[in-house]
């Protein structure tokens, strides 16, 4: 009806503005006390545009601003000179108030707002005393060593939120820890500790002339070096625990030294960090054998309580000329395999790309500057600046997990997969070969960095709220075990059509990980080029060309790809294989099989749980306060109300 007020009634006008009252009042609370400025914004009548300048100049303010936007003219009157006396504004405003060219009248307060992109180490509230904490760019930095300012770890955060690591034990696997160094004597973990490579408890690195047992060492200190003593830099979780599992120096490897050590203490021990692999020479193709891959079955299946032993891969360090699909540790579905970049985000000529990377960290810098290495402890009380390659890159990861583990210890094996995929960043990151893209659920990813650099803040933040993702599926979508020729100049073409076994109970209808088993034959192998796009459109290079790979003999047998670029994907439609060759010369080849396996989740993981939870949470908790302010506001106000009417 025409002419009636908005809200209804004049009791309902005024608890209107009752509600209003108590709203304003509330944000002023929620935002903290504003600062006083001498800003005023003033609505005149229309009569009264044309004085808007005399207006100004007889209320003491130097000129009139007409703000561009809104119905008629809001003047904005800046100050005459800067604010002298607390009480000015309200005397000015009263005056204001009183003018009859004058509808209204409203206060500017004052508040915060910072730069983004630019951080100065000494304005951030990181206590850090350790000499070479300025230098650890990979933790907070600012431009040093050439570097691009804001692309870190974010580890400022979560130990601003008090997560240092703290009741975490990760395993260092590697060469030995000189566990007598001065940081990290007081972080570790003897009980937890074994040295697979001599058989007994002490797994202190053999010494050489060249140093070449000090990269245990090294990682050991990024991740657990202690805080504020004074020596060399600081961990990612400094106040974790690190043990040491000395198991690579021996003149071979064998499958239950391996084992041994990926097995070792599961009870005791939360997160496995290891930073070896296969030969990074761009010809070999290897992973776990049988008794190692029982122990990781294993570790994720029973250990930490059965909630998941956590290992922590290097993707390697080939180079364009290798594959990490190729190196089956870092392949698996049972590990977290993290890639690297250098300080200004671009990727390290030693980065190797692939499907199966699920994020990255940091390594060195790519220009001769000798603080651009990864600062951490290095044999024999000593400290480093020279640290660098995906070795450099697992240990960190481990130490953002650790941040994790303190914040949520329920977490399991799949819920840090997880929460890898939905906090990593883009930040600064860029690939110049591989182009950022977005998946069929709008997640975005890099064939090389995977879903971006780990956000220790931000995954501490998610973790502390976090529900443990649904029971995990795996299903066989479909299976073609028939001779099909490649040729070069061709592209053989082969899909899948699948319901991702909907209607039994193995159906998976949200995507983790999915591994194309491929047993494919060439004349020569490097020059294979795999590529998997799922139903949703998104497209995994499975295989990239290896041009130092010439075998034309084993080829892949019932070899694992894996993608994890699919995450949360509707797996059921068709799948399609492109399998071709590149390289300067006509190559042939035949592939036997393709099998496809889905595994992930039948009911939605966290879409409907706790992305939604964790985005809406603050502002949920504004609402549920404002809301009990607000009834007992309007409570109060009716009662006062009624009282007077009576």
């Amino acid at each position: 009806m025409r002419g009636s007020p908005p809200c209804g009634t004049a009791v309902g006008c005024m608890l209107l503005l009752l509600l209003l009252d108590a709203l304003l009042l509330f944000a002023g609370q929620a935002a903290g006390e504003g600062i006083i400025t001498n800003h005023v914004v003033v609505r005149l009548h229309e009569s009264a545009h044309d004085d808007a300048h005399q207006l100004a100049v007889e209320h003491g303010f130097q000129s009139v601003r007409k703000l561009p936007f809104g119905e008629g003219p809001l003047p904005l009157l800046p100050p005459m000179s800067p604010r002298r006396e607390a009480n000015a504004v309200p005397r000015k405003r009263q005056r204001l108030q009183k003018d009859s060219r004058v509808m209204s009248v409203l206060e500017q307060p004052g508040f915060s707002r910072q730069k983004r992109g630019y951080r100065d180490l000494n304005e951030m509230e990181v206590n850090i005393s350790d000499p070479l904490f300025n230098k650890q760019w990979y933790l907070v930095n600012t431009g040093q060593a050439d570097g691009t300012p804001g692309l870190d770890l974010n580890v400022a955060e979560a130990w601003g939120l008090g997560y240092t690591g703290r009741g975490v034990t990760i395993a260092i696997m590697d060469d030995g820890i000189d566990y007598l160094h001065p940081d990290l004597a007081s972080n570790y973990n003897a009980d937890a500790s074994y040295d697979f490579s001599s058989n007994d408890p002490y797994p202190f690195p053999r010494y050489t002339d060249d140093w070449f047992n000090s990269h245990g060492t090294r990682c050991a200190g990024e991740v657990s070096a202690a805080a504020n003593n004074n020596i060399c830099g600081v961990g990612v979780a400094y106040n974790s625990k690190v043990a040491g599992i000395r198991m690579l120096d021996q003149p071979f490897m064998t499958d239950i030294i391996e084992a041994s050590s990926i097995s070792h203490m599961p009870q005791v021990i939360d997160i496995y960090s290891a930073s070896w692999g296969p030969t990074d020479d761009g010809r070999t193709v290897d992973g776990p054998r049988e008794l190692t891959l029982q122990a990781m079955a294993d570790g994720v299946n029973k250990g930490r309580g059965g909630k998941g032993s956590i290992y922590v891969w290097a993707s390697g360090d080939g180079g364009s000329y290798d594959d990490c699909n190729c190196d089956g540790y870092a392949s698996s579905m049972w590990t977290i395999s993290i890639n690297s970049a250098i300080n200004d985000g671009r990727t390290a000529l030693y980065d190797e790309s692939c499907s199966s990377t699920l994020a990255s960290t940091f390594s060195n810098g790519r220009k001769r500057n000798p603080e651009a290495g990864v600062a951490t402890t290095d044999l024999y009380g000593n400290c480093t600046l020279r640290h660098s390659g995906t070795s450099a890159a697992a240990p960190e990861a481990a130490g953002v997990f650790a941040l994790a583990l303190e914040a949520n210890p329920d977490l399991t094996w799949r819920d840090m997969q997880h929460l890898s995929v939905l906090t990593s960043k883009r930040n600064q990151l860029h690939d110049e070969v591989h182009q950022w893209r977005r998946n069929g659920v709008g997640l975005e990813f890099n064939h090389l960095f995977g879903y971006g650099v780990l956000d220790a803040g931000g995954m501490v933040k998610m973790s502390h709220e976090w529900k443990t993702v649904p029971e995990r599926f795996h299903c066989v979508a479909g299976s073609i075990q028939d001779n099909h020729k490649i040729q070069s100049g061709g592209r053989l073409v082969l899909t899948i059509d699948t319901d991702a076994c909907q209607g039994k109970d193995n159906f998976v209808r949200y995507l983790e990980h999915v591994q194309a088993v491929v047993t494919v034959n060439a004349s020569r192998r490097g020059d294979l080029n795999i590529n998997m796009t799922s139903p949703m459109g998104t497209k995994s290079i499975l295989l990239s060309r290896r041009p130092r790979d010439d075998d034309a003999k084993v080829g892949f047998d019932k070899w694992p790809f894996m993608t994890t670029h699919t995450w949360g994907e509707d797996p059921r439609g068709t799948w399609v294989m492109e399998v071709g060759f590149q390289g300067p010369e006509a190559q042939r080849g035949v592939l036997k099989e393709w099998t496809l396996m889905l595994h992930g989740t039948q009911s939605a993981p966290y879409i409907d749980q706790v992305v939604r939870d964790y985005q809406s949470k603050l502002a949920m908790s504004k609402k549920e306060e404002l809301e009990e302010e607000l009834d007992e506001a309007v409570e109060r106000s009716l009662k006062s109300l009624l009282s007077k009417n009576n």
